[in-house]
């Protein structure tokens, strides 16, 4: 079966124009017909690897050289890090970064760089080492098999010179008289199933290595989010602290009693919070324009439209920009004051979480909870605070549903969509004289100025190219968090998983099968005319014309992933942002946040890298048979960007939101797809090289074995990667051990707070070389007022600190005038002096854990989430100093004190869970003063108190009475699962009215 490849012959379109003769619309139908085949060029085989080898040796060699004087582009982690996670240090000498990205191992990774990034290499790492061993594969079985079963004359008939060596190394041109190489495909085909189950079991089990190794880490084990629970769907009847508790205890009894914050209703507050912040920056970026020569001011101050929403009161004319965003702000900064005074509990949310003291019973319940929905509800283990899409949270099951099929709908429409605009760019984008070819009106001036379309036609294309896929993953974003993500760790996987099937959708199955679908149908058509419809189908030849097409593609592929190499370097290079960074500073007027954030560690966007490794591994494997020399090109590439990847995860990139390794369950998933897409097209092959059907049913077991290995590792793995421990040892007498002594922290405030109720707002900054003509023309807030406590409901552990009054807090200090602007010395625009701040912090600094302040560990002071002091508490990011102890702890110490004096008091609370432990204020006979002295908050707290006010009393008698008293466990207060002593089953009616809160201050 010697056919010409297409474009050897004479063509014709559906209406039988002879696509050589071709103009206009016919031509055009010429170019549908097979839109790539001008790319197809083999003899661009040699200057596509000659010219990315040479362009990457120079970005490399160009990063080599700029590296030692650019310490903050290409090595920030060194400086901002801490001890123990700051990279080794680097030399100055050219070279010198190569020996210590060389001598780090994979525990120093997930030391310094976390587990997210470790994974990420090792997958890096295993796609090289397993790309290397199917190359042996390739170039042992399947190159001899197709060099030896090709058709000689035919191919020296339709091709010379050095197109004939990539040809024959194709089974484009199968000799029937040798169809028994084909068995080697089939032999091939195991192997590669075999080698691929391989690489992914062994890997799984060193990933499941890797994660309990992370579980038994200091940072896990002193962390909030380890030892809680995150409860969705609550139904109105349980939406109560006590109703989490109810709900947790219907799953798993544990030793101990969780602590529970029931969610609350916001309000508008994430929205408000957003446009003020939005209003700051715009009007930084106004005052920046305005003032960059303060010395010689522009005669006309700047205007602009105002908002739809606020248009009523401005009309449809410009205003003053400044005047119009300083009034807003202002009138921002009022509305969320207000709106964080007026939050309570009267109106809780349907999501909520429980933390536990220990882990174990956490992971425990999470575990049990997995096939068991009580009420309804969803109880799974809570992320990191910062990890959270908290508007989402509220969403019921049927919202969630609804949204995300509405969300797979549009994605799956924007997929096919994109057929067209992606044909387009490859038919005259690409190729200009194609553009020329079909519009006579364009033909003469490209004719004319020639080499200037050329210099048009190698930008345009890879640039819309690049820009289009630099927005394709901001959509998916967008609409993954409208479909109901709940999580930032799963927005991403769902964001890589959409990538994924939109490349393999329209750039590998539509770019390789376009032409074959339209060619047969042409072909059709034509026997149509002198045949019945079967066999004008079978005269069409479909495999056979499949066979050629995806010959022809891998071609193509060879030199794509050649070029790959080049944007390896240019990451390293970082290149990209060198130059945006050098346009804006040269002929723009850059704000000071806008200066300090370039100078941050930029984050690691891992599902672009992750559906590109993807890819890349999708495309080698389903063209393998095809071409074996895109095997070695890939495992290449892979060694060179591990090496390369290996650099700037140590030392210039973070991971903005780290999810603990809980993206390799989603590889491993699109790694087993690929394999079993990639028997689908060797069998095609084979049967398009008349291998006949018996040959393809000897490929069909592979893709169970594959999904084989997926169940088993799905069995064996999963469990241990996801939890902690699966079971627990319950001892409730061993909590009311007399002696035992209680950990700090067994009195952790289970609180994961709404960051609205407690996130500084942003101060406008302006450069310190405008500071004497600000007061003329910028007016903003007066007071300290951007964080009140919300009274009784606040999710902050300490009131901001005064600035004017060192020793008081903010909200009792004397009023003072507080600065207007931020004013930043040229000296300070470095994220060294903000990465403590929460506006910078959220966006660029991770959860805090590589500067030494992760958000939610457990403070060894007063067992608080820290993500409630430092930075979210005061808002200064430039504060050192030390918080005061609270009232509640000079309570605590007064207590004891009188124990040890031999007074009065409420018993060793030593040894009392602390789930018992009432406050040692209240047993002053005052409730009253009890509530004024509460100092921390000024209303009585739901979550500390009234949980078991009908247990046991405990007994008014000194320590030395308490010897060989009888201890309960907590099974105690159980009654048989239907609720606790003491509490009522159910909220009480005619308590909800604010006068009833009111009464109780």
């Amino acid at each position: 079966m010697a056919a010409p490849p297409p474009g050897t012959g004479s063509p014709e379109t559906l209406t039988g124009v002879n696509c050589n003769q071709a103009e206009g619309a016919d031509k055009l139908l010429c170019l549908i017909q097979d839109p790539y085949s001008g790319t197809f060029h083999a003899d661009a085989f040699w200057a596509s690897l000659g010219t990315s080898v040479l362009l990457m040796f120079l970005l490399t060699l160009a990063f080599s050289l700029m590296r030692p004087r650019n310490n903050i582009v290409y090595a920030p982690k060194v400086k901002y890090a801490d001890e123990k996670h700051s990279p080794p240090k680097l030399g100055k000498g050219m070279f010198e970064w190569v020996g210590p990205v060389s001598k780090a191992k994979e525990g120093m990774l997930v030391e310094k760089t976390g587990l997210d990034a470790a994974i990420f290499l090792r997958f890096t790492r295993m796609l090289r080492n397993m790309f290397l061993t199917l190359s042996i594969v390739g170039i042992i079985l399947l190159l001899p098999a197709n060099v030896i079963g090709s058709n000689k004359s035919a191919i020296k008939q339709y091709f010379k010179g050095g197109q004939t060596f990539f040809v024959t190394m194709t089974p484009q041109y199968p000799d029937p008289q040798k169809s028994g190489s084909l068995w080697v495909h089939v032999a091939a085909v195991w192997l590669i199933d075999l080698v691929v189950a391989f690489f992914l079991w062994r890997n799984y089990g060193a990933v499941v290595k890797l994660r309990r190794q992370y579980f038994d880490s200091p940072e896990y084990l002193q962390s909030l989010h380890s030892r809680t629970l995150m409860v969705t769907d609550i139904p109105p009847a349980d939406r109560t602290d006590e109703g989490i508790l109810r709900l947790a205890d219907q799953v798993e009894h544990t030793a101990a009693l969780p602590r529970a914050s029931i969610g609350r209703n916001v309000k508008e507050l994430p929205d408000m919070i957003e446009e003020h912040d939005q209003a700051v920056r715009q009007l930084e970026s106004v005052l920046a324009k305005y003032l960059k020569n303060p010395d010689s001011l522009p005669t006309k101050r700047p205007t602009m439209r105002a908002s739809k929403k606020y248009r009523a009161n401005n009309g449809a004319q410009d205003v003053d920009a400044i005047d119009y965003l300083t009034g807003r702000i202002r009138e921002l900064e009022i509305e969320i004051t207000h709106v964080r005074e007026s939050i309570d509990k009267r109106n809780a949310m349907p999501f909520g979480f429980a933390s536990y003291e220990r882990i174990e019973d956490a992971h425990t319940v999470a575990f049990a909870a997995r096939k068991k929905h009580p009420q309804g509800t969803t109880i799974r283990l809570a992320p990191r605070p910062n990890d959270l899409i908290w508007k989402n949270l509220p969403l019921s099951k049927q919202q969630r549903s609804w949204r995300r099929f509405w969300n797979n709908f549009w994605v799956a429409i924007l997929t096919v969509v994109w057929i067209a605009p992606n044909a387009l760019i490859a038919i005259f984008l690409s190729n200009l004289s194609n553009l020329a070819a079909v519009w006579p009106g364009f033909r003469s001036n490209f004719q004319n100025n020639h080499k200037t379309w050329a210099a048009v036609q190698g930008i345009a294309s890879p640039a819309l190219t690049s820009l289009i896929y630099l927005i394709l993953p901001i959509i998916f974003r967008r609409m993954s968090i409208r479909g109901g993500d709940t999580t930032k760790t799963s927005r991403e996987r769902h964001v890589a998983t959409k990538l994924y099937a939109f490349f393999v959708f329209n750039n590998l199955i539509i770019f390789s099968v376009f032409s074959v679908v339209y060619g047969f149908v042409a072909a059709v058509v034509k026997n149509r005319e002198t045949e019945d419809a079967w066999h004008a189908v079978l005269a069409g030849q479909f495999f056979y014309r499949l066979l050629s097409a995806l010959s022809q593609t891998s071609y193509f592929w060879v030199i794509w992933l050649l070029q790959r190499q080049l944007g390896a370097a240019a990451d390293l290079a970082q290149m990209i942002n060198l130059v945006w960074v050098w346009f804006c500073r040269t002929f723009m007027a850059p704000t000071p946040r806008q200066e300090i954030e370039w100078t941050a560690p930029p984050p690691f966007d891992y599902a672009v890298y992750y559906n590109y490794f993807l890819f890349y591994a999708t495309v080698a494997l389903c063209f393998s048979t095809l071409q074996p020399l895109v095997l070695p090109i890939t495992a290449l590439y892979f060694a060179l960007d591990y090496w390369l990847k290996k650099y700037l995860l140590l030392y210039v990139l973070i991971t903005k939101t780290e999810s603990g390794g809980q993206h390799w369950r989603f590889l491993f998933n699109r790694l087993i797809f690929a394999v079993c897409l990639s028997n689908v097209v060797m069998g095609l092959v084979i049967r398009g090289a008349s291998g006949g059907w018996f040959k393809v049913y000897f490929m069909i077991p592979p893709s169970f074995l594959m999904l084989g290995v997926k169940y088993y590792c799905a069995k064996a793995f999963d469990g241990q990667l996801k939890y902690y421990t699966k079971a627990t040892l319950k001892d409730p007498e061993n909590l009311a051990e007399p002696g035992r002594k209680v950990r700090k922290n067994d009195r952790i405030q289970s609180r994961f707070g709404h960051p609205a109720l407690y996130k500084p707002l942003m101060t406008p900054m302006v450069h310190a070389k405008a500071r004497h003509v600000l007061s003329e023309i910028y007016r903003g807030r007066l007071d300290n007022s951007d964080t009140v406590s919300t009274t009784g409901y606040s999710d902050i552990a300490m009131d901001s600190m005064s600035k004017a009054y060192p020793g008081k807090s903010a909200r009792f200090a004397p009023p003072t005038q507080k600065e207007m602007f931020e004013v930043v010395p040229e000296t300070r625009l470095d994220f060294e002096h903000f990465m403590n701040r929460a506006e910078f912090a959220d966006a660029l600094g991770g959860n805090g854990e590589l500067y030494g302040r992760p958000d939610d560990l457990i403070s060894e002071r007063s067992s608080t989430p820290r993500s409630f002091l430092g930075r979210h508490g005061s808002g200064s990011g430039n504060s050192s100093r030390a918080s005061s102890p609270g009232a509640r702890s000079e309570r605590s110490i007064s207590a004891h004190r009188r124990v040890g004096s031999g007074s009065q008091s409420p018993g060793p609370l030593h040894n009392v869970h602390p789930a018992y432990r009432d406050d040692p204020a209240a047993y002053n006979g005052d409730i009253g003063q009890r509530e004024r002295g509460r100092g921390m908050y000024n209303m009585s707290n739901e979550s500390e108190k009234r949980l078991l006010n009908g247990a046991q009393p405990l007994g008014h008698s000194t320590p030395d009475e308490d010897v060989g008293r009888e201890a309960y466990g907590l099974d105690r207060w159980r009654t048989g699962g239907s609720g606790y002593v003491g509490l009522p089953a159910r909220e009480e009616e005619g308590i909800t009215g604010y006068d009833y809160y009111r009464a109780r201050r």
